[in-house]
């Protein structure tokens, strides 16, 4: 009788590699956490989420959802670059109150350094406001927003967005036209990035840092 052959089957996490996920510099440069592969090119474009409460040990940012995308490799490092932004929806369920207002507002903007995003914020009244007001509301963030993108860079922007300079911008304006509880950003989406600042995909190692000799001057005679 033959015998049958058995083939011995590939592990296959054997064969991979584990990369450190890194979070933009700008946003603090933290360590996210880690992803295997067997090929690092098969890391680029994949997305994965954080809070800003975790990258800066805040809990009150908990509710601060951060969508980054890996852009490049350099050597065992997965670097990130920003896409979006969004609060969750248990803290906006939290926030909304009856007979109150919510005004929400949608606009694409354009940022200093020529990144396009879109931007949602969302302001909630102390009471029921008009028809008239609350549209005088909307008019002042969508203002105040454009205003903001076009006189700062992308990571200004983003940064304003996301630790709520932008939204307490917002509220400074817009509370003498009706009072207000609250005002955040509520959502932010990348649409598109200046060519300048596409990264190169992979580097297989980190740039070495090369010092040149110098010659010790020759002794006088």
């Amino acid at each position: 009788m033959a015998k049958k052959r058995v083939q011995r089957k590939l592990d296959k996490w054997k064969s991979k590699e584990w990369y450190n996920i890194e979070a933009p510099k700008f946003i603090g440069s933290n360590h996210i956490g880690v992803t295997p592969t067997d090929e690092p090119e098969n890391l680029v474009g994949r997305v994965v989420e954080t809070t800003v409460g975790e990258l800066t040990n805040d809990f009150s940012k908990h509710n601060i959802k951060l969508k980054l995308e890996i852009d490049n490799v350099v050597g065992d490092v997965a670097n990130t670059r920003f896409i979006g932004h969004e609060i969750t929806t248990d803290y906006l369920r939290s926030i909304v109150k009856r007979q109150t207002s919510r005004i929400d507002t949608n606009l694409n903007v354009k940022t200093k350094d020529g990144y396009k995003i879109r931007v949602k914020p969302i302001c909630f009244t102390v009471k029921r406001a008009r028809t008239s007001q609350i549209k005088a509301l909307r008019d002042v963030m969508t203002e105040t927003v454009a205003k903001r993108a076009s006189e700062l860079d992308f990571e200004q922007f983003v940064e304003e967005a996301i630790v709520g300079k932008l939204s307490a911008n917002i509220y400074r304006k817009a509370k003498s036209i009706y009072p207000l509880r609250r005002v955040e950003i509520r959502k932010t989406e990348v649409q598109a990035i200046p060519a300048s600042a596409v990264a190169t995909p992979v580097v297989e190692e980190a740039p070495a840092v090369v010092e040149e000799a110098v010659e010790a001057p020759a002794a006088e005679e």
